[in-house]
């Protein structure tokens, strides 16, 4: 490994409790099956303070058990400044959480703010669209977007040296 270093990565959506919850879940589980949970630390977030302190949407919650992912322990909790300081990556669900990191980003911050689809490849969208307002079919997409998004970040950060490539793959 070129970068000992823990690589720290942030999910952020609207409200914490539907797709960044998703993708901490997605990550976390990835992380941990492929012993990297020394090498990777993850963790989500909401640009808004509505559900602040509350565990994930049920359906999310439900949706991700029936894939084997487990959520239970997560709350949810709201962006703040210090955020740009403990994490490498933040990446965001959509375009309107993205611009709303984009205005509180520090000019000190180097590591990477973007969109989380940016890491999947063949994926016809950009955007992990929110899926609370719709039916149950919606967390399914969603999670069919994060489980591929989340291997292909591993598969980036095997890339840049700052994973051992033998269990970023596994």
């Amino acid at each position: 490994m070129n970068n000992p270093e823990k690589v720290r990565v942030l999910f952020c959506c609207l409200g914490n409790i539907c797709r960044s919850p998703t993708a901490h879940g997605v990550l976390q589980h990835l992380v941990d099956r492929r012993g990297l949970a020394d090498r990777v630390l993850v963790d989500s977030c909401g640009t808004g303070h509505w559900h602040v302190g509350e565990a994930p949407d049920a359906r999310a919650a439900a949706e991700a058990a029936r894939r084997g992912y487990d959520l239970g322990d997560l709350r949810a909790r709201q962006v703040c400044p210090a955020d740009f300081d403990a994490f490498d990556y933040i990446l965001a669900m959509d375009r309107a959480n993205l611009a709303d990191l984009e205005a509180m980003r520090p000019a000190t911050f180097a590591g990477h703010l973007g969109l989380l689809l940016e890491f999947s490849e063949g994926v016809a969208v950009d955007e992990v669209p929110d899926p609370y307002h719709g039916g149950d079919d919606g967390f399914s997409h969603v999670l069919d977007l994060v489980e591929r998004a989340s291997e292909g970040l591993l598969a980036a950060l095997a890339r840049e040296g700052r994973l051992d490539d033998a269990h970023s793959q596994q």
